[in-house]
């Protein structure tokens, strides 16, 4: 089970995170990108964590929909639309809750991901966030079937993640800034999966605490 509370706890968690990484997300960036994967999302989650007072009382799905809705403002490049849809979709199937079940989390995830599906259109392999976010579905979606418990169902999410992330470093970019660099992308972590791993990882933080 995942309280209101724990989702709070969750975005503030994760915008730590992300300030603690904001220059290793940006160095990632700066081989195969624009060189702002970091400062953009430190700027857009500091965003979040300001308008949540405003929100807290609200149920999970409205205070996902605010989240989506900074972010789409307030961060640049691919990240914003990329991670305010992901944020704004999450909800769609979890309105008027207080608390997530295991499969109310699952339609959070999975929502989140078609959103990002129908914004993005990545494939496996094209060495996006979607590299990361697709196994940690496919991992959520086994341990439910395993009867296993919250705890353990994020952490086979994030192991599953960690995975997907380091295996875009051998990958060749074909979406974004990226694909323009052909084969010089080879050999270099992705960022978007990178904070998409660290997002995973921050809830679990949160959950296992």
């Amino acid at each position: 089970m995942i309280t209101k509370d724990n989702i709070l706890k969750w975005l503030k968690h994760y915008a730590e995170i992300i300030s603690e990484n904001k220059e290793y997300l940006t160095e990632l960036d700066s081989a195969i990108g624009d060189a702002d994967h970091g400062i953009n999302m430190n700027r857009g989650f500091q965003k979040v964590v300001e308008k949540l007072p405003t929100v807290q009382d609200q149920d999970i799905s409205k205070i996902l929909k605010n989240v989506g809705m900074t972010l789409m403002s307030s961060v640049g490049g691919a990240s914003g639309p990329l991670y305010g849809t992901f944020f704004m979709q999450s909800g769609n199937r979890i309105q008027g809750k207080m608390e997530l079940s295991d499969q109310d989390f699952l339609f959070f995830y999975e929502d989140g991901i078609k959103g990002i599906l129908k914004r993005g259109r990545p494939n496996l392999q094209d060495k996006t966030m979607y590299d990361a976010m697709d196994p940690a579905l496919n991992a959520l979606k086994s341990s439910i079937d395993q009867h296993l418990d919250t705890v353990n169902c994020l952490r086979a999410m994030v192991n599953a993640a960690e995975k997907g992330m380091k295996d875009t470093i051998p990958l060749q970019a074909r979406k974004g800034r990226a694909s323009y660099l052909g084969e010089r992308s080879i050999g270099h972590q992705d960022p978007g999966a990178t904070s998409s791993y660290l997002l995973l990882k921050s809830l679990l933080d949160v959950i296992s605490t």
